[in-house]
């Protein structure tokens, strides 16, 4: 464990709590996009679930995995039950099928081993890094965020942006070598790149988040 998996795991949980702050505070998911809090849930199923079977020794994992689960279960429903009515889904219009359908088709073609749990794992990677489309989608069709969804967003893109230096560095300290996650952690960092540049340019200098016209 590094100080830069320690910062992205707190920034990832930094994010589902602005998430659920925002939603409990306003009694709304309005801006939120439904198919990305979906497909994030299964990313989490697919890659976590080996939990319940696998032993670890790290306290650490064991937490975050079980956070992460219920965290995303939670907000999952509240936006099936509590705060449906306040959700637009004709503005959540996404075709996640091609990101589900994309994210198989790598699995099973790119695996470390051809096991059930391994095409599992490299399925979740894969998925994780365009989970966000529908919610980056979901922003450029309305043209605006609050400034709440904005720091939800940024603090998820800073979550993955931290990888890449805990990559160098296990990379270097370790030798520890994982293509999968590298490509599509830095694909990932791509699709935000736009979004960090207008949160810093917008939020950062006390403005509105409005995508430029």
């Amino acid at each position: 464990m590094n100080i830069f998996r320690i910062l992205a795991d707190l920034s990832h949980l930094l994010s589902i709590l602005i998430l659920l702050q925002k939603m409990k505070s306003s009694h709304s998911a309005s801006g939120i996009s439904f198919k990305s809090q979906l497909l994030y849930l299964i990313v989490y199923v697919t890659r976590y679930l080996d939990i319940f079977w696998t032993f670890t020794n790290s306290a650490w994992n064991t937490t975050f995995k079980l956070l992460f689960l219920a965290s995303s279960a939670y907000t999952v429903y509240l936006m099936l039950n509590d705060y449906k009515p306040t959700h637009d889904p004709g503005v959540d219009t996404f075709k996640v099928e091609y990101l589900l359908g994309g994210s198989a088709v790598l699995a099973i073609i790119f695996p470390y081993e051809y096991t059930f749990t391994e095409i599992l794992w490299s399925f979740s990677i894969w998925l994780e890094s365009v989970a966000i489309l529908p919610q980056l989608f979901m922003l450029q069709r309305t043209g605006e965020a609050e400034t709440i969804t904005a720091n939800y967003i940024f603090a998820l893109g800073v979550y993955r942006a931290l990888y890449i230096p805990n990559w160098f560095y296990r990379y270097f300290a370790e030798g520890h070598v994982d293509q999968i996650a590298w490509l599509a952690g830095v694909l990932q960092t791509v699709l935000y790149s736009d979004f960090f540049w207008i949160y810093y340019t917008k939020v950062m200098q006390g403005k509105k988040f409005n995508l430029p016209v």
